[in-house]
């Protein structure tokens, strides 16, 4: 959990947690002018790595521009930021988010008047969907509530308001005794969960969404197609109707903060035998031999910092 005493990098600067303050009248707490990153840290035999930071960061800058939205930070400025508030904190594994916002500027829609600036902060956070989501895998529901539909709000930037769809599904999934939600998009097909990417296996393929089907472009995601190509398995990105989800031999989620985690049942009908599936353990292993410096990193994903 987030503690008090952790430093924050804000602005150009590390300092208190107590003095990382916003105005009320800043522009992303009125207009959800925000694009954030969920990146992970690992503690490994070799020292603490980040999983996949550049792309990471990558994806945040392109979040920004999608958006019309500078950052007054070069790439590099905030690898090291991050790399070194990792350090001031003396965290060995860790969550990390960074946050590009519209601040106190001009209230209106328009942002151009409101100048950008950036937060990062660090902090300790276990499994995103119960301790033993991993291995027993979570009850997840198909929601209501579809996936905002291309050319309304951008699905391939990760922006604070395009979370409030997210918040919809995951608060209905919750209320109604489920760990997830998992949105369908426009067309009625699957699109990902409230925070991430969804494969499912049938009769030995790997099927997930592509990004034609309103998805983030999710990080874990691509390491996990990485992983199961280099296995042998057949990677399919296709549009996948829901009755798929209620047939499937295997389903699970991927992302920074869910990793690789298995889903046992949708809408109370069993996944296969109701458990986590050979396929998905198996690729859910080896990426945690990487994470964990177990394995050779031979995709070259973690930094040590």
């Amino acid at each position: 959990m987030f503690s008090k005493k952790l430093k924050v990098w804000m602005k150009g600067k590390i300092i208190d947690f107590e003095e990382a303050k916003v105005s009320v009248l800043c522009h992303a707490l009125h207009y959800g002018t925000s694009f954030f990153e969920g990146i992970r840290a690992y503690k490994t035999k070799k020292g603490t790595a980040i999983f996949r930071l550049k792309e990471h960061v990558d994806r945040l800058y392109n979040s920004a521009k999608i958006y019309r939205t500078e950052i007054p930070f070069t790439r590099d400025e905030l690898i090291d930021a991050i790399v070194n508030l990792i350090k001031i904190n003396n965290l060995e594994a860790c969550y990390i988010r960074p946050l590009v916002y519209r601040g106190l500027g001009a209230l209106g829609v328009n942002p151009f008047n409101s100048p950008v600036e950036v937060m990062i902060a660090v902090w300790e956070w276990g499994a995103y969907l119960g301790e033993d989501a991993i291995t027993k895998g979570v009850d997840v529901k198909v929601s209501t509530w579809t996936k905002i539909a291309p050319n309304t709000l951008p699905a391939m930037a990760k922006a604070g308001a395009n979370y409030m769809n997210s918040q919809l599904a995951k608060m209905e999934a919750i209320v109604d005794g489920y760990e997830e939600g998992i949105l369908l998009n426009a067309q009625g097909f699957v699109a990902e969960g409230s925070g991430e990417n969804l494969f499912l296996i049938k009769d030995g393929k790997i099927y997930t969404t592509p990004y034609s089907s309103s998805i983030l472009p999710g990080i874990t995601r691509d390491s996990a197609i990485k992983i199961a190509k280099d296995f042998g398995y057949k990677v399919i990105e296709t549009s996948i109707p829901r009755e798929w989800l209620y047939i499937a031999d295997e389903l699970f989620f991927t992302g920074t903060a869910a990793e690789v985690t298995p889903i046992k049942s949708v809408d109370r009908i069993p996944v296969g035998e109701g458990s986590r599936g050979p396929i998905t353990e198996k690729i859910q292993s080896e990426l945690f031999s990487i994470l964990r410096g177990e394995k050779e990193d031979r995709y070259n994903w973690l930094s040590y910092i």
